[in-house]
């Protein structure tokens, strides 16, 4: 297949690698900072079957220091020349947004394999977009919605399927972070750009109605209000102050899979005190889920307790895993996994393009609509 990217020419096919060793190009990381350096990094370097093979930037130096520090042959300030790269069988996305349609488009075009961050696009319609192109290729395309790979979620769904609680009849969740409070760092600036598509309702109350579907099933019957509660948020280092259009605290109700659910979802919280809370009542007791990390509890672990006691976690082969990089893992291991098998275990643009139509009826529902 043939797209362009960049002013270059791509012809690969998929199917040509075995079961084996895939090499992962990862577009988007920074050598002293970030998500990509904390969570990907790790993650593919501590995983069988994966190793890190490309890196590339927006420049030949930053690439290069991320090469440099990551122990990576190949860098590259161009994206095009990385999804060109025969070494590369998975192309990580770990941009901005904003970047997202034509860097994964134009790799499973070139015949690679496609992890890409969450949240896939800027909006619904474009996430439709990804996954119709997607759709016409052979490629495996996962999702960074990591929460549902965190090994105490797994065993929770492992206990839920037994009835280990008996039938759910409420569940409450309270989800925070550090990020959209009342003072940014100038790398957060771009968030309170809605066209970036990179703000609490897509990220953190993403994430958290993620879970609470994986759970319990489909949420309907939704309520929910917006509120902004630091509209004149801060930029460090300088005299700005701009005028917040989105909001940072967010209230939500309604029932998924017939069980009622109450979801807080909070930003600007201390950065050593953004707790997760997920509590699930049943006719015959209580499972606790509970996690918080600056970034979200999305990026963290997690521990669950059956009324009140402690359930033990066997974490697998992140067990090693720095814990920022376990439930990233998490994603890596299964789209191994669905290429070397043909399955679809890691979560998919199907699930992503679901994911972000609720959000649209969340803010329906917010606006009154």
């Amino acid at each position: 297949m043939r797209t362009l990217l960049g002013g270059t020419v791509l012809t690969v096919g998929i199917g040509d690698h075995m079961a084996g060793e895939y090499g992962v190009g990862l577009i988007g990381v920074n050598a002293s900072r970030g998500w990509a350096r904390a969570s990907h990094v790790p993650a593919i370097q501590g995983l069988r079957g994966l190793r890190l093979a490309a890196v590339a930037t927006r420049s030949q130096d930053s690439a290069d220091a991320a090469a440099r520090a990551f122990g990576v042959e190949r860098a590259y300030g161009d994206a095009a020349a990385l999804i060109a790269d025969q070494t590369v069988d998975v192309v990580a996305v770990a941009t901005s947004v904003p970047a997202h349609h034509d860097l994964i488009t134009a790799a499973v075009h070139a015949g690679k394999h496609v992890l890409t961050e969450w949240p896939v696009g800027v909006d619904s319609a474009q996430v439709a977009q990804i996954k119709q192109v997607t759709a016409s290729t052979s490629a495996h395309v996962a999702v960074g919605l990591q929460a549902r790979l965190n090994p105490a979620v797994s065993r929770l769904r492992r206990l839920m399927e037994r009835s280990a609680i008996g039938p759910v009849r409420n569940a409450t969740i309270y989800s925070s972070t550090a990020a959209f409070g009342s003072r940014l760092s100038p790398s957060e600036v771009a968030l309170e750009d809605p066209a970036a598509g990179m703000n609490l309702v897509t990220i953190q109350l993403a994430h958290t109605v993620d879970l609470v579907e994986v759970l319990l099933g489909q949420l309907g019957d939704i309520t929910a209000e917006f509120r902004t509660q630091y509209p004149r948020p801060h930029v460090d280092g300088t005299d700005q102050r701009l005028q917040r259009s989105l909001p940072d605290h967010v209230l939500l109700q309604g029932r998924a899979g017939g069980t009622p659910v109450a979801v807080e979802v909070v930003g600007g919280r201390p950065p050593d005190d953004c707790p997760f809370r997920l509590e699930l009542h049943g006719e015959e007791g209580r499972l606790d889920l509970r996690g918080g990390h600056a970034r979200g509890f999305q990026a963290g672990s997690m521990r669950l307790a059956r009324n009140g006691h402690p359930v033990d976690i066997e974490g697998g082969e992140t067990t090693d895993l720095p814990e920022s990089a376990v439930n990233t893992a998490g994603v890596y291991a299964a789209l191994r996994d669905d290429i070397d098998s043909g399955t679809e275990t890691a979560p998919s643009l199907n699930e992503a393009a679901r994911l972000t139509r609720l959000l649209d009826a969340v803010r329906d529902a917010a606006n009154g609509s």
